[in-house]
């Protein structure tokens, strides 16, 4: 099999036609129909489309056979470029993109997912942006000979079912760890009834929101309390001199569990640094008493289905924010394990969490690696010496 190159001194030596998208032999395109909320259902027969990253819902008639190529006309989504492989109903937000004789259709839609940045930035509007038909059409399209465009084809979709095949392992594996995950924790024989007192202490953060600063200490916020992890990202810091009042209460420690009381009710999250932190409004912290909870442990077991129903019975629904109610927290029931069963669901859990949560070892890492791989070459195979006018 020849290469993109070989073909292309063969057949394209002067260089390639570089073709709006609106010009005849490129494309034309029209804007779908627009369906009434109330026809859609969350199941059905064909997928409706707006080109947005999902359906939008379920309809029983189809407007356009697959596979096609659309592209968002509207809203957050405005200049998504879409490719549907089955029937569907293409909404009235989208445009329905179909090649001329001289593109591949195929192709057309690496070439428009290699352009979808710049084709997102030339939407307008002050409140809700839309991409105009022109700004569409517009879009400068390389078009080599069709045989070159079937092994660029050929190259991308290689690259695209790879990344799909990891997408599909990283949702099954995501299914296991929900199963895993509320199996482990799970009280079964063997548990003890005991209470939030007895393996911990219960601290309350300041009820007030400090002077935020670029850098020093951290303040926390629940904001950054995320699937029993930290990300820092949505926190803030102190400065040196409002830190020790903001931690007259408590000083996070290693090993400390965080946990929202008001709104985001049911988040919790593991502390394992050494750094000078402070709770944020709205958070409590969990300190574990070592000899009768694992530190971490104590933070899945906030997180597992028994602890999640009793935070849900125990929401105290008030005029402005849901909450609970911290101070009667240590009296709070919970089953747990002996201390090294703890340790193993700890272990278990964290090693599934990591494969399918981690971007620097999981499985998520990997296919932002595959991803980049796919955008490196899709880009290299798109990049065409243009042909003298």
């Amino acid at each position: 099999m020849r290469s993109v190159d070989e073909l292309l001194a063969e057949l394209s030596p002067r260089g390639v036609r570089h073709l709006k998208l609106s010009s005849y032999e490129v494309a034309h395109f029209r804007t779908g129909k627009q369906l009434n909320r109330d026809t859609l259902s969350s199941h059905g027969e064909y997928e409706v489309y707006n080109g947005g990253v999902a359906s939008s819902g379920w309809h029983s008639e189809y407007n356009t056979d697959g596979p096609a190529l659309i592209v968002s006309q509207g809203g957050a989504s405005a200049g998504f470029v879409n490719f549907v492989t089955s029937r569907f109903w293409a909404g009235a937000h989208c445009y329905v993109v179909t090649p001329g004789p001289a593109i591949d259709r195929r192709y057309l839609y690496h070439v428009l997912k290699s352009k979808q940045a710049i084709i997102q930035s030339s939407a307008r509007g002050a409140g809700i942006p839309g991409l105009a038909r022109g700004a569409l059409g517009a879009t400068i399209v390389p078009v080599p000979p069709l045989e070159v465009q079937r092994e660029i084809v050929r190259i991308l979709d290689r690259f695209a079912q790879l990344e799909a095949e990891l997408e599909a392992e990283l949702e099954a594996r995501r299914r296991q760890h929900s199963f895993y995950w509320e199996t482990f924790l799970s009280p079964r024989q063997g548990w003890r009834t005991t209470t939030i007192g007895e393996v911990a202490q219960v601290f309350d953060g300041p009820h007030a929101t400090p002077k935020k600063t670029q850098s020093g200490p951290w303040y926390l916020s629940i904001s950054s309390l995320k699937g029993g992890r930290f990300d820092l990202a949505e926190s803030a810091h102190l400065g040196e001199d409002e830190f020790a009042k903001w931690t007259r209460r408590v000083v996070p420690r290693r090993g400390d569990t965080m946990f929202s009381y008001e709104t985001r009710l049911g988040q919790a999250a593991f502390w394992d640094l050494d750094v000078p932190a402070a709770l944020g409004r709205r958070m409590g912290l969990l300190r574990p008493r070592k000899a009768v909870v694992d530190p971490r442990f104590l933070t899945l077991v906030y997180l597992g289905p028994q602890f999640q129903a009793l935070i849900k019975a125990k929401t105290v629904t008030g005029s402005t924010v849901d909450r609970i109610p911290i101070a009667d927290m240590a009296s709070w029931q919970l089953a747990v394990p002996p201390l090294d069963e703890q340790k193993k669901i700890v272990g278990a859990l964290d090693s599934l969490d990591a494969l399918v949560n981690d971007r620097i070892i999981g499985l998520p890492a990997e296919l932002a690696a595959r991803r980049k791989q796919y955008e490196y070459y899709r880009d290299e195979l798109l990049t065409f010496k243009e042909a003298a006018a």
